[in-house]
């Protein structure tokens, strides 16, 4: 096993663009934390034999928690679990949690990895996302963050039709600033049932610009290979020795777990999920039961996410893999369906591995797609 997830569902407002399972009212935070022990607790039976290697609190926004209340959680995962000796263990913080005394708290726990939600150094980007920090904030946590972590990553959007190249480099400059090793950068999307859906059908919010998008995608390519960061996923960047170790672990196709509502686990061959409402949740576990849905992948399925997922790393998809996993029939297929990419320069096969090109970056998710098994 590689790693856990544990989802925080909660945050202090609403962003327009987010479609997690969050929420803003915040009166369920201590059954919660006992009901995420709970669950940490009854399942460590199914992981008995398996090292984790990687521990990530997601959300929401996991800084609205104490830092007793983070440690509570770490050490029930420390004491349930076999634990690697060198762990990644990752806290996703919002700039607006992050003073200067959480911050050095935070240094003093498992927890050595930062995950920031910047998006943006510009003021009118941040209240148009309604973000519950501005630019200042953003820039202030980071000075205080960099001097107690080595190992920091944040995230940054581009593709928002009001911001123009100039300001989206501005942005980048402003992150290397800082000597950032990682950066997760994402394009703006709309998400169905969002806050800024119902802006662009009403016409308050102008739509998506893909041309712009693009655009700002081959700036980030351009800035980042002149820090010297790897881009080594379709929205990832980072020295060798920062890329996420969770993440990858998703990529690579290796199990993990997922705690707390609406978070997902895989073993290989099935998926599960658990509800995603947050007082279902809480009773479920005070009854010691853990309320989810599951469902055993068909080979389909598991080609087509190994598909999706390997082209978008670096390290792409190998045909050795898809042989034993697969057969040989589907591996002859899925040559065959990728000479045209291959003709186009937007894949190359290498060392027995079809990988993405500069020129297939952008359209990595939509090449996957015409690989998918159907």
């Amino acid at each position: 096993m590689s790693g856990i997830y544990i989802h925080i569902p909660f945050c202090k407002k609403a962003c327009h663009y987010c479609n997690f399972h969050f929420s803003t009212n915040q009166n369920s935070k201590s059954a919660f934390i006992k009901a995420v022990c709970k669950e940490l607790m009854l399942r460590k039976s199914e992981y008995a034999s398996e090292e984790i290697q990687s521990i990530y609190f997601g959300g929401g926004t996991p800084t609205v928690l104490e830092v007793s209340e983070l440690d509570a959680i770490l050490q029930t995962v420390y004491e349930h679990y076999n634990v690697s000796d060198t762990p990644e263990i990752t806290l996703e913080a919002n700039p607006d949690d992050l003073g200067t005394e959480k911050i050095k708290a935070l240094s003093q726990t498992k927890i050595n990895r930062l995950s920031i939600g910047i998006q943006s150094f510009h003021e009118s980007d941040l209240t148009a996302m309604n973000r519950a920090h501005n630019a200042d904030e953003a820039k202030k946590c980071l000075e205080i963050a960099t001097t107690y972590f080595d190992n920091i990553t944040i995230d940054l959007m581009f593709g928002m039709p009001t911001m123009s190249v100039a300001l989206w480099r501005q942005n980048l400059q402003t992150a290397f600033g800082f000597g950032i090793k990682h950066l997760s950068c994402y394009a703006l999307t709309v998400e169905p049932k969002t806050a800024l859906e119902h802006f662009i059908n009403k016409g308050s919010h102008p739509p998506m610009d893909d041309e712009l998008a693009a655009k700002h995608f081959e700036v980030l390519l351009q800035e980042t290979a002149t820090q010297g960061l790897t881009h080594y996923e379709t929205c990832s960047f980072g020295h060798l020795d920062y890329f996420s170790r969770h993440n990858t672990s998703y990529w690579l196709g290796k199990t993990y777990m997922g705690v707390g509502p609406s978070a997902h686990s895989f073993d290989g061959v099935q998926r599960s999920w658990n509800i995603s409402n947050n007082s279902k949740y809480i009773k479920s576990l005070e009854a010691d039961l853990r309320p989810y849905e599951s469902e055993v992948l068909s080979v389909e399925n598991r080609f087509n996410e190994y598909i999706m997922t390997g082209l978008r790393t670096i390290w792409g998809v190998s045909l050795e893999k898809i042989e034993t996993d697969f057969g040989v029939k589907i591996k002859t297929q899925l040559l065959e369906n990728s000479k045209k990419f291959r003709a186009s320069k937007t894949l190359i096969l290498e060392e027995n591995h079809l990988k993405i090109t500069r020129t297939g970056k952008f359209l990595s998710d939509g090449i996957a797609s015409d690989l998918f098994l159907v």
